[in-house]
């Protein structure tokens, strides 16, 4: 936003002194809101000249003309130059500040940026401890959405506290939507660190009032999709060409049996897999995510899937992980060659175990929660809710072909 400086100068008739003439006074106006300021002059009104907003030289107050004149000049060009030093102090620039600034009032003034990178470096310190590495990484794009939205809709590269308000916002969420191409719930989520940071300013009193009083944050509902038993099948018995897409779609289906986010199983190493209490093989480890433990004990189809990539990575990695860009665009490949028409990625696989593996095989879902690694059951629940609503459409149409079955008999 481009900002619009303009000064200028009034007679206040209102206060006339003993001597007849009036203060001279001065209106700063910065994107439409002015303040107003005293020049410390005085005139007779006889001798302003509203026009040109300078005092008339006529003969016998020549000089004391000139000397307003000057100083009418001085303060013009005083208070542009001092704009223009806030503007490339990347400030904010208000009229108020232009004003305190000439009148030698200087206020340090906490900015948005510089509170968020001091949030940002004290979640540094806690970070593997504390704070999940991925909670560190949503803030850090948080900040540098922000950052990025500053120069370009207010051409600052920070703001003070004290100017976000409910438009700021609104703007953000714009910005975010638009030029960003955020979807409604990772625009939602990038709202939530940011409101974090307003609560920290609030919290601090370097921000009165709540700019999210009048604005409700909105995640809507995901379908949590999930591959039935019948597209596992046809995925694991397909015979594939291509060497990168039969890897691709091994280390799938481990995820599909095992409930690994893409990061977990792309970490997972030799050291991961080990004896437990029963004999078998468990997957012992800690989800990037949360850092919370998770514990899963190996079937046979899984573990097959370890011993066909044995000894065959650095670092004691145990699957040919690929990046994640690069895995979800084999794996549109791979849907289409088997026909399932679904919007296959690696998450996919996590929601698969969650429902067709797990709860629709009557493994509780306190087990579940504890192997997917969750912290709150309520998430869980939400696969739950998705096995509840299969097991009811397909009581309809069983109930539905009984109806029809029955009407045969009668006729």
């Amino acid at each position: 936003m481009k900002s619009t400086f303009k000064i200028f100068f009034y007679l206040k008739k209102t206060a006339p002194r003993a001597n007849g003439c009036v203060p001279i006074m001065g209106r700063i106006t910065i994107d439409g809101k002015f303040v107003q300021f005293s020049t410390k002059l005085e005139i007779s009104p006889m001798l302003w000249n509203q026009q040109t907003q300078r005092a008339n030289i006529v003969k016998g107050s020549s000089a004391e003309a000139t000397n307003i004149n000057e100083r009418l000049t001085y303060i013009t060009s005083r208070m542009l130059e001092l704009y223009r030093e806030l503007q490339e102090q990347d400030l904010y620039v208000t009229a108020e500040k232009v004003k305190n600034a000439f009148m030698g009032h200087t206020i340090r003034e906490h900015t948005l940026l510089s509170l968020f990178r001091q949030h940002l470096d004290n979640l540094e310190k806690v970070k593997g401890v504390t704070i999940s590495p991925a909670t560190v990484q949503k803030y850090d794009r948080t900040y540098r959405h922000l950052a990025e939205f500053l120069k370009a809709e207010y051409r600052v590269s920070d703001i003070a506290l004290c100017e976000i308000n409910h438009m700021f916002i609104t703007d953000w969420e714009r910005y975010l939507r638009t030029k960003c191409h955020c979807g409604a719930n990772t625009t939602a989520k990038f709202m939530q660190s940011f409101r974090m940071i307003v609560l920290m300013a609030r919290n601090n009193g370097w921000l009165i009032g709540n700019p999210f009083a009048h604005y409700k944050i909105k995640l809507e509902k995901v379908d949590r999709g999930y591959l039935t038993k019948e597209e596992i099948r046809r995925i694991a018995e397909k015979e594939f060409v291509c060497k990168r897409l039969e890897q691709v779609r091994d280390i799938f289906l481990f995820s599909c049996f095992t409930g690994l986010a893409y990061i977990d199983a792309k970490a997972l190493t030799e050291d991961d897999i080990r004896p437990g209490f029963d004999d078998r093989l468990w997957i012992m480890t800690k989800r990037v995510k949360t850092n919370t433990d998770v514990r899963v004990p190996l079937l046979d189809f899984p573990l097959s899937i370890l011993q066909k990539y044995k000894g065959k990575q650095a670092f004691k990695r145990v699957l040919p992980v690929l990046s994640n860009q690069k895995m979800n665009a084999y794996l549109k490949e791979i849907a289409d060659v088997c026909g399932i028409r679904k919007n296959l990625t690696f998450h996919l696989a996590r929601h698969t175990f969650a429902t067709t593996i797990t709860l629709s095989n009557g493994v509780p879902i306190e087990t579940v929660s504890k192997m997917l690694g969750h912290t709150n059951i309520e998430t869980t629940q939400i696969y739950a809710r998705v096995v509840n609503e299969k097991m009811s459409h397909d009581m309809n149409n069983l109930a539905t072909k009984i109806g029809r079955a029955s009407c045969r008999e009668r006729v």
